[in-house]
């Protein structure tokens, strides 16, 4: 029988999966990371960005905009601020949302409202990312 782990992947507004995976990756602070089942028990901070759970030949896809990655040898809990199953996104409002930041940075008066533009770019930058990888992939695998 094949070795798996439990994944959580939960928000603010509820749980967005919870299932049986063979492999997740996911934007950690200090870059992507791997998890296979009985990996070395971690906990670190999530950036904007994609996370995939592989299971077999399925393969789920969120976005999220940060949150913390918790492991442990047969468990894998993601607790996000907000998440969102990729093929949920909308490339529009993600890069309307891009453009609004840049403007915001262009615009800013203080360093704080420079952080807050910076943040709300990364975050738009991370969908739009997500989004293309989706359809990178799904377009690859004959599904686009």
């Amino acid at each position: 029988m094949a070795v798996s782990m439990q994944v959580d992947i939960v928000s603010a507004e509820g749980s967005l999966f919870s299932g049986k995976a063979d492999m997740v990756f996911a934007q950690a602070a200090d870059g992507e990371v791997g998890i296979l089942p009985k990996h070395t028990q971690l906990l670190t901070q999530l950036k904007p960005g994609q996370v995939r759970v592989v299971s077999g030949d399925e393969e789920d896809s969120f976005f999220i905009n940060s949150g913390v990655l918790e492991v442990q040898p047969s468990v894998v809990t993601i607790l996000a601020d907000t998440a969102i199953r990729a093929e949920d996104l909308d490339q529009a409002a993600a890069e309307e949302a891009k453009r609004r930041a840049e403007d915001a940075m262009e615009q800013a008066k203080s360093d704080t409202d420079i952080a807050r533009a910076q943040i709300e770019l990364a975050e738009a930058v991370a969908q739009i990312q997500t989004i293309t990888k989706l359809r990178d992939r799904l377009h690859k695998t004959g599904l686009s």
